[in-house]
């Protein structure tokens, strides 16, 4: 019993899964932030040219 509580606190394998979820999900709203102001941008672009035409 002992063995087997010392080696479940002692596992590392978990906090690695953690980590590369927790990379992924950076990676994933900092995408949607870019994109997000990358279209407001190109919105603003499009209007301005229709409006000169």
């Amino acid at each position: 019993m002992h063995q087997s509580v010392r080696d479940f606190v002692t596992d590392n394998s978990g906090v690695t899964i953690i980590e590369y979820g927790l990379i992924a999900v950076l990676i994933g709203v900092v995408f949607i932030a870019t994109i997000g102001s990358i279209g407001t941008n190109l919105d603003t672009i499009f209007t301005s040219v229709s409006t000169k035409i």
